[in-house]
């Protein structure tokens, strides 16, 4: 069995058999090549059926695919960015690798509300009186009938 290291992760690895590739026609430049050679690669990579990751990046990664998601929990890649297979092959792989470390990354800690000190309170309040005495010093003097 072959693993492949997720990138900044020290022991979050999958296996080679767990990824699943087809290669179809792709579109965009290439000419009559296009016509004739299989380049684009369709990866899939079935997150709820791995064994390699744990159940926190699962369900993280499965938040993360967006549309690229099925029903069946299978995230599908497609590349065809290169007009080589090889090159749409390696895309493809890195691609799902990088989406696997952002889903592997520890979210921040929840944010607790908090109340302003009076100490705070007292200093804002204290500055908006002084921004007021100085803009009523501004106002020139008002003669009245």
């Amino acid at each position: 069995m072959v693993k492949i290291q997720i990138p900044d992760s020290a022991n979050l690895f999958v296996f080679e058999h767990e990824l699943e590739e087809k290669f179809i026609h792709s579109g965009g430049p290439g000419g009559q090549n296009v016509n004739k050679v299989a380049t684009s690669v369709q990866l899939r990579f079935d997150v709820r059926g791995s064994p390699s990751l744990p159940q926190n990046v699962k369900v993280k990664l499965e938040m993360l695919a967006g549309s690229r998601l099925t029903q069946n929990g299978v995230v599908v890649i497609a590349a065809n960015r290169y007009r080589k297979q090889e090159r749409n092959r390696v895309d493809a792989r890195k691609r799902l690798l990088a989406l696997i470390a952002e889903a592997a990354k520890p979210s921040p800690p929840k944010r607790r509300t908090t109340k302003p000190s009076m100490g705070a309170r007292k200093r804002r309040l204290d500055s908006k009186t002084r921004r007021g005495v100085i803009k009523k010093l501004r106002r020139g003097l008002r003669e009245e009938d």
